[in-house]
């Protein structure tokens, strides 16, 4: 039996207006909800629980701009309602309504690199590749 090993992420990158403006090197993404139990008169446990809304915040590590993006004077900064977009060898994986909440650089010569950025997004929506 020949073992393939798990599937891994082949290329993420993150998108403005579809447009690819840099590719990131690793990622970690934690989705959370918050629900609500429903109790009951009389019982110890509860009856039901309630789907509350869901979050979903992505760490990226080591982002390059792409020539273009560097060309048009990419600022992460200044990025609002973008796309992170996840390709793994057999699903797509698209966090959209992106905001950015925290950024840390470091930097060296002749290099367009963003060392961490957290993303906050909207909506995660998960497609066969």
């Amino acid at each position: 039996m020949e073992v393939t090993g798990f599937p891994t992420s082949s290329d993420i990158s993150l998108e403005v207006d579809g447009v690819r403006v840099a590719v990131v090197q690793s990622y970690s993404a934690r989705s959370t909800r918050t629900s609500q139990s429903v109790e009951a008169f009389g019982e110890d446990q509860p009856v039901a629980t309630i789907p509350g809304q869901q979050n979903h915040v992505i760490e990226l590590t080591r982002l390059y701009a792409t020539d273009e993006a560097i060309r048009d004077g990419i600022d992460f900064h200044s990025l609002e309602n973008f796309s992170l977009v996840i390709c793994k060898p057999d699903r797509k994986i698209i966090y959209s309504g992106c905001q950015w909440s925290s950024i840390s650089e470091t930097g060296a010569l002749g290099a367009m690199v963003v060392e961490k950025i957290a993303v906050v997004a909207a909506k995660r929506i998960e497609t066969a590749a």
